[in-house]
């Protein structure tokens, strides 16, 4: 029975460890005004950090910004440019600024989840580019920031186009509760270890 039930436990643990493998991928860019089509001189600044969950299909914002020449008055994800970090685009998150964005002030932070599959998450202009669906459009979207030409665009009273801007690059993270789950893998393998030593 010993040996039956370790291999058991073992498939089991490894099982549980290895199902629901989201995949969670962590776009970053930092902000400036030189990075603006054309460039400017705010001396602005921003960070911005886009989760994004391909199980899940949400879209986490994380942005903070500072030292703005005029005050907020829009935010985007553009999407997609002809060449990778260049060039311009349309807006193809909605419309016309992300929901609870802090607009009027030169300082501030932002954090938001988004439905990736809900047609409020896009521009209607995307959606309809994209082929019509937001699941398209998702795929556009997730294709564009996998290539490098998405890039978050935060526009002001001083810089309307755009005040300061960055291309948004990819670098895998792993998803946490994958993480967990092999950790308690682990765990349980040593836990068998201990039981078969008896």
């Amino acid at each position: 029975m010993r040996h039956l039930l370790s291999p058991l436990l073992v498939t089991i643990l490894l099982g549980v460890a290895s199902a629901a493998q989201a995949t969670v991928t962590n776009y970053t860019t930092t902000l400036s005004g030189a990075k603006e089509a054309p460039p400017n001189t705010s001396p602005g600044t921003g960070t911005v950090a886009v989760l994004i969950d391909d199980v899940a299909n949400t879209m986490k914002l994380n942005v903070s910004f500072s030292g703005l020449v005029g005050t907020t008055t829009t935010a985007h994800i553009h999407c997609c440019t002809p060449e990778p970090l260049s060039g311009t685009a349309s807006v193809a998150t909605m419309l016309p600024v992300f929901s609870m964005f802090p607009l009027g002030v030169v300082t501030g932070t932002y954090n938001m989840t988004f439905d990736l599959l809900s047609a409020s998450t896009y521009n209607p202009a995307f959606i309809s580019a994209s082929g019509g669906t937001p699941a398209l459009a998702e795929a556009d979207l997730l294709a564009g920031l996998i290539a490098g030409t998405a890039y978050f665009n935060l526009h002001s009273t001083a810089y309307p186009a755009g005040e300061i801007r960055g291309f948004l690059v990819a670098a895998p993270i792993p998803e946490p509760g994958h993480l967990a789950m092999w950790v308690a893998g682990l765990a349980g393998l040593a836990g068998v270890r201990r039981w078969r030593r008896r």
